[in-house]
């Protein structure tokens, strides 16, 4: 038979919410009862209370933690600020969790909790929904099987709207961080990187707290580069006020042979070029379709949405917890994506290339001159 896993949601209304409706995902799953909902608002609570079916309802999540007997947690607030302490008193609990990225505000804190959830070999899965699609999974054989040719580098871009620079980094960033990370095969191993704001270099008295419980926050403009093992290098680029419709938010495949353009998002199809002059103009080519199915196939699934992502990581979880094995995007998944986040300003910081893993725990924009 299989097992029931009793689930308890963490919202925070006007404070990150639900994320992007993380708790309505797990009314669609059949294996989970929703024990209890938490929310410090009342009226947040008792529309999540209604929303999710929640047996109960609590206004401290550390209560509903110490009253309930939970398998999975969901952190839904999109807010960073209190994940950190949300996520070891998870740990506390001896509870699994699903939550909202981004995963912690700084260094020390992802390591904090990836020690507390290893030392209790508990799992986590995180929203990078992207990393479930089976778009990806396609696109990365395509890219292995040599379709482009050598892989030569990675580009990306953030959204670039009134969140351009810093902002952009920290909360669409993560997203593309994450894809480049599948396409390279791992981590970069250096990184050098330039914070403008108003056409000059950052400096101390630019800093401020960020939105969206980031912490501190400066920039307007970021330029970044990533060195990776076999020579592959990743740009990211991000300017306030620069979007554009349809956006640039996503990451552009380079190889030897062509080009593969992919947007964030699970089951968002993907397009190649197949011209290893990058250039449709010269060549003649024309950019083709990658679904799930291939190369210029109809899509066969129709699970297409963000919710069917959520769904997706959330049976990844479960099946993690069953089978004792790591989640496809887990915490020291996370922990990398932060990770490349914070090597952006300390290499402004120090103005030089810095190596990853960073010596540097804190946030480097406290540590400015």
């Amino acid at each position: 038979m299989h097992k029931t896993y009793r689930i308890g949601i963490i919202g925070r209304t006007g404070n990150g919410n639900y994320g992007h409706d993380v708790d309505v995902a797990f009314t669609k799953l059949p294996n989970v009862e929703i024990v209890a909902v938490s929310d410090e608002d009342d009226k947040g609570r008792d529309s999540a209370k209604r929303r999710t079916n929640a047996k109960k309802a609590y206004a401290n999540y550390r209560h509903m933690l110490e009253t309930e007997k939970l398998d999975i947690v969901a952190i839904c607030p999109r807010w960073i600020d209190k994940h950190h302490e949300m996520l070891l008193a998870a740990a506390e609990a001896s509870c699994h969790v699903y939550m909202e990225k981004p995963f912690c505000r700084t260094l020390a804190e992802c390591d904090e909790v990836i020690h507390q959830f290893q030392m209790r070999h508990l799992s986590l899965g995180i929203a990078h929904i992207s990393q479930y699609s089976p778009v990806l999974d396609t696109v990365l054989r395509l890219v292995r099987a040599g379709e482009i040719g050598d892989l030569l580098e990675l580009r990306a871009r953030g959204k670039e709207d009134h969140r351009g620079g810093g902002e952009d980094l920290w909360v669409l960033g993560s997203h593309v961080f994450g894809l480049m990370r599948s396409f390279a095969n791992g981590n970069p191993t250096h990184c050098i990187a330039t914070v403008m704001q108003n056409g000059r270099r950052i400096q101390r008295s630019d800093v401020r707290d960020g939105a969206e419980g980031i912490g501190p926050l400066a920039g307007d403009h970021v330029q970044a580069s990533f060195q990776f093992p076999k020579g592959i290098v990743g740009h990211f680029a991000s300017r306030r006020g620069m979007a554009s419709n349809p956006s640039r938010f996503a990451i552009q495949v380079f190889g030897s042979k062509g080009i593969i353009d992919l947007e964030s998002g699970y089951m968002v199809p993907a397009h190649i070029l197949r011209d290893g002059s990058w250039s449709p103009g010269r060549s003649g080519r024309s950019w083709e379709t990658i679904t799930s199915a291939g190369i210029a196939k109809p899509e066969p699934r129709s699970d297409g949405t963000y919710e069917g992502g959520h769904i997706a990581a959330i049976n990844d979880l479960i099946t993690s917890i069953e089978q004792q094995r790591p989640t496809r995007c887990g915490a020291e998944e996370a922990r990398d994506i932060i990770e490349m986040i914070a090597s952006v300003f300390e290499s402004h910081r120090l103005n030089q290339p810095v190596e990853l893993p960073l010596k540097t725990r804190v946030n480097p924009l406290t540590l400015l001159d």
